[in-house]
């Protein structure tokens, strides 16, 4: 089935993903409460086989779509009344993303209200990650992110500094561990690279070109993040794998790295400190640690797998939806 799909705008990154589908894509843009109107070129480049349209248009159309992907319950609430298979992709933990928003309701109770909408709509939940489908009360379809490390320039790593890449640092501090992060890289060379509008001299890419050429110039990469509310990588982690750098953070069940391999895990901040030490003094540790990264990213999240495990996803939430027909004159 090639169909159209229709995906909302937001999470750029894996949006992009889904151009290995090779499917016609809608892409829904103009949405409330984002930093930018549109989609956000600063993250990645329009999908080839992408159209940019806005809700409103959407819904005047009325057109069938093969599947209709929501990132979050507004998503779903918007086109209620359109045609069509829908998918929840979830993103985030559900701890996470309260003590972000310093949400007033129980977690517990939010998730029941999505579980029973999503019954009551026949959408099917995936994730992108066991975490955070956990997390949700949706463990039982996970496709993982993916990364392609032909995307990427070669590595030279020729700039002696660490590398970060993180949005919302200040709101998401508890997520990120970021008194570790200061504690273990304070006074030592590293960019911060994102949308950050309470830290000056901090600012996101100017484009996934822009990025690929900081990875290839940086030493090494780091991620923290809380076990409980985080994985042990983000999207970025993958990217910087992918473009050959080491990947310095904390221990996480869901980590893909091997300490000392493909990189260096500590909780405690001094150690990982010296860790960091030896990368910036040693660029030929940092390359030969950086291969087995890109190997690492390769054989764990690839685009094939993506493809595969997507499309799986799109034929559940497709068998699940003929059931709608039969409701919707009731």
């Amino acid at each position: 089935m090639n169909g159209r799909l229709l995906v909302f705008n937001s999470h750029e990154a894996w949006v992009h993903q889904l151009r290995v589908l090779g499917r016609p894509l809608d892409i829904v843009v103009d949405l409330p409460g984002r930093h930018t109107r549109g989609w956000d070129t600063a993250m990645r480049p329009v999908p080839e086989n992408a159209r940019l349209i806005p809700l409103g248009d959407v819904l005047a159309a009325r057109e069938e779509y093969n599947c209709i992907i929501a990132h979050n319950l507004t998503d779903l609430l918007d086109v209620r009344r359109l045609a069509g298979p829908r998918l929840l992709v979830i993103h985030l933990t559900l701890d996470g993303m309260f003590l972000e928003q310093k949400a007033r309701t129980k977690p517990a109770e939010f998730r029941r209200t999505v579980a029973t909408y999503l019954a009551k709509s026949c959408t099917h939940a995936v994730a992108v990650s066991e975490l955070k489908g956990r997390s949700w009360g949706f463990a039982h379809d996970i496709v993982p992110l993916s990364v392609d490390p032909a995307d990427y320039l070669p590595w030279q790593g020729d700039v002696s500094a660490g590398l970060r890449i993180s949005n919302f640092v200040a709101r998401r501090s508890r997520t990120l561990l970021w008194d570790y992060h200061q504690r273990a890289f304070a006074n030592l060379p590293v960019t911060l690279v994102g949308h950050n509008p309470e830290m000056p001299g901090v600012s996101p890419s100017r484009d996934w070109n822009g990025l690929k050429e900081t990875l290839s110039h940086h030493r090494f990469f780091i991620h923290t993040a809380d076990p409980a509310l985080e994985d042990g990588y983000n999207t970025a982690t993958l990217e910087a794998m992918a473009a050959g750098l080491p990947i310095l953070g904390n221990r996480n069940p869901s980590s893909p790295i091997t300490h000392g391999f493909d990189g260096f895990l500590s909780d405690d901040p001094a150690e990982l400190r010296d860790f960091a030490q030896l990368l910036l003094n040693d660029h030929a540790l940092a390359a030969k640690m950086g291969q087995a990264a890109r190997e690492t990213v390769r054989l764990k999240f690839s685009p094939a797998a993506f493809k595969a495990g997507f499309s799986r996803s799109i034929a559940i939430a497709q068998s699940k939806f003929p059931v709608l027909h039969h409701h919707s004159h009731a």
